[in-house]
């Protein structure tokens, strides 16, 4: 085995420079003579704009340009597309509602773009800015997600009555109804998952510069991929070859689904910096990101579950509206659909499932994949309701799962909505993530707590997520005399550990030292195509590429070898980063067989590409166990225990992993009792729009996680056993945390809180449990 191959706990590779400061962002790029560009944004959720002078603007010192909507649709530009027109369910076709890169007559969510200003300084840009004279006509919003389809509801888009984008549905609906009808227990719940803002440490940034030579553009932006952007970019809004557009991603400080789409910012830079002739960058402030990056979750969910007699669930529905914001991003209507509908039964074997999903229009910022991407918000709704069920039944939350879990002898399992599940142990896992947050115990701690004043529950979140989105990934290897390996791969890291993860796989692979192997993402010219990171894919794809492009490349090297061994190429075998010949002590190392490919090719030593394909998905899961305390007096949820018995088939590396499951897990308690989209339902004001308002989660706010992995249950679907894990932790962390707090609540006769679980909102329920209570 290589000194760091797979199933070792090494440190990343990558930190030796990001910690001293080295690391290249997007804000680092900077180009002499360049511009500085800032977009103008809309104060208002809905209003015609009237008029438009920008006249002012351009007079003032140091302005090189100044735009509106009108100029944009002159200079040729178009707009932002969706990807995912999915048919409603009568058949028909969604109506397509394109996003502009700059509005021209209707704004339709605060943060809107209304015009770009370019200037020498960015303080030249901004005064500019204010200089600007827009005229709105004020229109009647509606931000608030279930109220877009009750009657009479403004309409965001005229040509979309009702608000409706997509109607959509899966599953046996004749045969849910009829199990419903039919049950010995019917349980109903409806829940909210409230919306999220991403921020990322590092917000958006695009910087361009245009190469009149080539007629090209050279684009760099903080991205979770560069030939998503190149491809949407250059054929939707530039309009121009894909050649004339080459996109550059260098270190991203975190991505979590935002940074994967195109945003108008970027097309409107690259444009303009060829129109100008001169460099152009924009750099994205926190306050653009509030209004402007694409926002997470948003649903209203009735879950209906059946169960026969001996609390066997029969059937599941599912009823959803699903806010989409004023504009269809690039995948939104996939992420409430096919993203999560998938595994929306969870790791339970229920023979008829429903689902009934409205993606509806709303004056807010758009919508799309946040970290989970649909898995989060199915995981919650089937493991609240399971939560909701045993309440009502009298029985135990883990034992009412027992009886449902997909039994081991089950696998592969078809799930009824069409996934084939190969692998898993539910029981394994939930029972020992039980045994590591002591469950015995529980009771003497509860008893603990309410002679102290404070209510203590213990809550599970069992996921099961699909991962791997795409089924393809690119990578190239290259071997190369002076002791190298370099391999380019189409995903791109956002600070999980790529180039470690990747070396680590490669020197298992090559026999090579870990240190000699060098891991380069980001080029839209490096690689023909590539499916960049999202929907954890990295591991499995990108790891399964450049495995595949090394083993080309040392298969490319066996003829080399065979020449200068005077051998015949059948004899040539290949380990330890040497080739020899089979039977003899006669040996040449790998390097020196790059020296010669490269002096015989042009390839510059031993180079090999790899599309590398898994068609099949793997399914990561596992039982989170979270155990609460909260303040009567001031509703107050501390987190006391947090335990995690995960299931990612092979691990590669224990200790990347953990910063994965712990990243995850802070993310999806972040959404569970702090963080919250809040708009004002009468002007649709983003009333959280700034950190003084909008609460992510900080270290104090957690405990120390009790991690612990099973390996019993290797991944089927791809040749290395592995599962995506980037993900996980955001899925299973939101159900555990609100099941722990309903569970210490209970005395009180709560039976459920919609999230998040801030003080006031917990207080406020105390408060109104309490009289009731009392006079039981």
């Amino acid at each position: 085995m290589a000194k760091f191959g797979i199933g070792q706990s090494v440190t990343r590779k990558e930190d030796d420079r990001l910690i001293i400061g080295k690391g290249r962002y997007t804000d680092d790029v900077s180009h002499p003579g360049q511009l500085q560009a800032y977009f103008v944004r809309s104060p208002y959720a809905a209003a015609r704009i009237t008029r438009f002078d920008a006249t002012a603007a351009r007079a003032m010192p140091g302005v090189h340009l100044v735009w509106g909507g009108a100029d944009v649709e002159a200079a040729g530009l178009g707009k932002l597309p969706c990807a995912a027109m999915l048919p409603h369910r009568d058949g028909s076709a969604m109506v397509p509602t394109m996003r502009p890169i700059v509005v021209t007559d209707r704004v339709r969510h605060v943060g809107d773009t209304v015009a770009v200003v370019v200037a020498e300084t960015i303080n030249q840009a901004k005064d500019a800015a204010e200089a600007i004279e827009i005229d709105y006509d004020m229109l009647p919003s509606v931000t608030d997600t279930e109220g877009a389809v009750a009657p009479g509801a403004p309409a965001v888009w005229d040509e979309v009555p009702g608000n409706v984008a997509l109607d959509w549905e899966v599953g046996d609906g004749a045969g849910v109804e009829k199990a419903i009808a039919e049950a010995a227990h019917v349980s109903r719940i409806k829940l909210v998952n409230n919306r999220a803002i991403c921020c990322p440490m590092e917000p958006r940034v695009a910087s361009a510069v245009y190469d009149a030579g080539a007629d090209r553009i050279d684009l760099t932006v903080c991205s979770q991929g560069v030939h998503v952007m190149r491809n949407v970019l250059s054929a939707a809004v530039l309009q121009i070859p894909p050649e004339k557009l080459h996109v550059t991603t260098n270190d991203v400080g975190g991505g979590f689904g935002t940074k994967m789409f195109p945003y108008p910012e970027y097309p409107l830079v690259a444009h303009l910096a060829k129109e100008l002739g001169k460099p152009v960058k924009w750099m994205g402030e926190r306050q653009d990101g509030f209004v402007t990056d694409l926002h997470g979750r948003d649903h209203v969910t009735i879950a209906t579950l059946a169960f026969d007699k001996d609390k066997k669930i029969t059937a599941f529905k599912v009823e959803t509206i699903a806010a989409m914001g004023a504009y269809l991003s690039i995948y939104a209507p996939f992420i409430p659909t096919m993203a999560g509908a998938q595994v929306y039964g969870g790791v339970y074997g229920i023979p008829s499932i429903y689902l009934n999903i409205k993606c509806v229009y709303s004056n807010t910022t758009p919508t799309d994949a946040y970290r989970g991407a649909g898995r989060p918000e199915a995981c919650y709704v089937i493991e609240r309701a399971l939560d909701a069920a045993a309440g009502e039944l009298g029985i135990s939350p883990a034992d009412l799962r027992r009886i449902n879990f997909i039994p081991t002898g089950a696998m592969p399992y078809a799930h009824p909505l069409g996934l084939v599940y190969d692998s898993g142990d539910f029981h394994r896992n939930l029972d020992g993530a039980l045994k590591l947050a002591d469950e015995a115990g529980l009771a003497s701690r509860k008893a603990a707590a309410r002679a102290k004043g404070r209510y203590r529950g213990l809550g599970i979140g069992y996921y099961i997520e699909k991962t791997g989105a795409d089924p393809n990934e690119h990578a190239d290897v290259r071997i190369q005399p002076d002791g190298k390996v370099i391999a380019y791969v189409g995903t791109q890291a956002t600070g999980q550990g790529h180039e470690t993860a990747f070396a680590q796989m490669l020197s298992d692979k090559l026999g090579l030292p870990y240190e000699q192997i060098e891991i380069r993402m980001g080029d839209s010219d490096h690689l023909p195509n590539g499916g960049g990171t999202g929907g954890s894919r990295s591991l499995t794809l990108g790891g399964g590429a450049v495995i595949t492009a090394g083993q080309n490349a040392v298969d490319k090297g066996k003829e080399f070898a065979a020449d200068a061994l005077e051998a015949a190429v059948a004899d040539i075998e290949y380990g330890d980063g040497a080739y020899k010949v089979a039977g003899t002590d006669r040996t040449i190392d790998v390097f020196a067989v790059a020296k010669i490919a490269a002096e015989k090719t042009n390839d510059g030593g031993l180079y090999a590409e790899a599309m590398y394909t898994q068609p099949l998905h793997t399914f990561p899961n596992g039982a989170h166990v979270c155990e609460v305390e909260v303040d009567g007096d001031t509703g107050v949820v501390e987190i006391v225990k947090y335990s995690v018995v995960d299931d990612f088939g092979k691990v590669v590396n224990p200790l990347l992993l953990a910063g994965q499951v712990h990243g995850g897990i802070v993310q999806g308690l972040g959404q569970a009792f702090l963080e919250n989209v809040v708009y004002d339902n009468d002007s649709g004001q983003l009333l959280t729009g700034s950190f003084m308002d909008y609460c992510p989660p900080r270290a104090s706010d957690v405990p120390s996680f009790d991690l612990a992995y099973e390996e019993g249950s290797p991944c089927t679907t791809n040749p290395f056993g592995v599962k995506g894990a980037g993900e996980a932790g955001t899925i299973g962390a939101p159900p555990a945390l609100v099941n722990a707090v309903v569970d210490a609540l209970s005395p009180l006769g709560i039976t459920h809180l919609d999230m998040p679980l801030t003080p006031l909102r917990v207080w406020q329920a105390i408060q109104q449990a309490r009289p009731a209570a009392a006079a039981e």
